[in-house]
């Protein structure tokens, strides 16, 4: 009997130290996906505001400059040209042909300008899976509607500050990767993502909505 007992208590150890590596190794859940999201939207918008500088490398394109952003406003600013959205408009400001393009842009026209537009769209209509990739979590989503204008998206996250550093997009002309450095917090006033024709006098305004 004692023997017995004792095969059944070395079975129930070998049986948790089984259980314990297997658990220790199971890959992270689609929940802790959204823990991570959810803490990085919290990062990113900021009730006062926040301010990063980027660079965008996508089919045909390329560029870099500076960002603002307020809840879903932000203003761009790059070597060609300055973007001002105020949640609803867009304005654009090509300074070669010095002139102003006004639209109300799409989602995937949003994300291809704004890195950070994903704070909003994982919340509907995305599966996400995460995993550890260095000091970063790499997260995963892809979208459950074929028709949505960004079908896939990567987002890298540092685990300790949940401050995104890349973000690669799948449209439907091919992948884009935004990279993001200099992220922090400022105290932005809302005027600054409204565009005020008193500062381009000179500048054409073509309303294209």
């Amino acid at each position: 009997m004692k023997n017995r007992i004792n095969m059944i208590v070395r079975k129930g150890k070998v049986t948790g130290i089984i259980l314990f590596y297997l658990f220790a190794f199971l890959p992270l859940t689609a929940q802790t996906a959204k823990q991570v999201l959810d803490k990085t939207a919290a990062v990113v918008s900021a009730k006062s505001g926040t301010q990063a500088s980027f660079s965008i490398k996508g089919d045909q394109m390329s560029a870099s400059g500076t960002i603002a952003i307020k809840g879903r406003k932000f203003h761009a600013t790059t070597p060609q040209a300055t973007i001002w959205f105020d949640g609803k408009t867009q304005w654009t400001y090509l300074k070669k042909n010095e002139e102003v393009n006004v639209a109300n842009p799409s989602e995937a026209e949003l994300a291809a300008i704004n890195p950070y537009s994903f704070i909003y769209m994982y919340k509907n209509g995305y599966a996400y899976t995460l995993k550890k990739k260095g000091n970063n979590y790499e997260i995963h989503l892809t979208a459950k509607d074929k028709k949505r204008g960004i079908q896939e998206m990567y987002l890298l996250v540092n685990q300790k500050t949940s401050v995104p550093s890349q973000i690669r997009m799948r449209q439907k002309k091919g992948w884009t990767t935004i990279s993001i450095s200099q992220f922090k917090q400022a105290n932005l006033s809302d005027g600054i993502f409204r565009f005020n024709s008193k500062d381009f006098p000179n500048a054409e305004v073509i309303d294209l909505r």
